[in-house]
């Protein structure tokens, strides 16, 4: 994901939820997904579609709305925002994630709208000018998430046979990651034991963490992958990304904060499942 730095259009569906509030740019990724916004330009409770109906999300405050197009590769990629949307209504009730107010779709795309968590992504440059900060608090918000959630209730799974056939899927549809082999193949079938299930987040890259103001973990977002899997599987993501955001040398913090001694091979083996899948 990046932010956009140039014009952006605005879906119309956007605009219909947003009502008179305040549209800003958040998010946009590879796919042609984008991520808006919302902020009420008066007491919230005033701004609505213009029949005077409740459907403005942002009514309900700050909000978020993800918009992504219907395309052959979004498919390939598993985007599913109802699918996301189901997964936060039920994490929901055992930690912070964001409330989900609308999910929709029509021929041409799909949307969710949430309410907007007051806090800030771990890439927000506050954070990015204090990685040390930020990394502690992802190592905590990763085992509060792990502890919180209740495996035996999870109805939905991350696991390494489920990811590598959506790699598969992917390859025979065109789109086959960076160094899909025959040999790559065959080291991830050669994977390790699990060390502890849990209900890992799916994508525990730094943006997905929000920090309070005080620098504490505050909650998760973009949990459209959520599923039972080892809790390595999330660790080994986690850090990977502090490297694309952060620079060098703050993984051993994020074990620290989490409480776990570093595993190397578990690591690598979901570095690669994670460049792979």
């Amino acid at each position: 994901m990046t932010i956009p730095t140039g014009a952006v259009t605005v879906p119309d569906v956007v605009r219909e939820i947003a009502g008179d509030a305040l549209i800003t740019p958040a998010w946009s990724n590879e796919l042609g997904g984008r991520t808006f916004r919302l902020d009420p330009v008066g007491p919230v409770g005033t701004v609505g579609s213009p029949d005077g109906t409740a459907r403005s999300a942002a009514q309900r405050g700050a909000a978020f709305v993800k918009w992504a197009p219907r395309t052959d590769r979004a498919a390939a990629e598993g985007i599913d925002l109802a699918d996301e949307a189901a997964r936060m209504q039920w994490a929901e009730r055992y930690t912070p994630v964001p409330h989900v107010l609308e999910v929709g779709a029509d021929e041409d795309a799909e949307w969710l709208a949430t309410v907007a968590i007051e806090a800030s992504s771990a890439v927000d440059p506050r954070w990015l000018a204090d990685p040390e900060t930020a990394a502690r608090a992802i190592g905590s918000g990763l085992r509060a998430l792990h502890d919180a959630l209740p495996v035996d209730e999870c109805p939905w799974t991350w696991s390494i046979a489920d990811r590598m056939a959506v790699a598969e899927t992917r390859a025979t549809r065109g789109h086959p990651a960076d160094g899909w082999s025959v040999e790559a193949r065959a080291r991830l079938l050669d994977a390790p034991d699990h060390d502890r299930l849990v209900v890992c987040h799916g994508d525990a890259c730094a943006p997905n963490t929000l920090l309070a103001d005080d620098g504490s973990w505050a909650a998760h977002v973009d949990l459209g992958a959520l599923g039972i899997a080892d809790r390595w599987a999330d660790l080994a993501v986690a850090t990977y990304s502090l490297g694309w955001n952060y620079g060098p040398g703050h993984d051993h913090l994020v074990y620290e904060a989490y409480g776990i001694d570093e595993d190397p091979d578990r690591v690598a083996y979901y570095r690669l499942l994670w460049d792979l899948g």
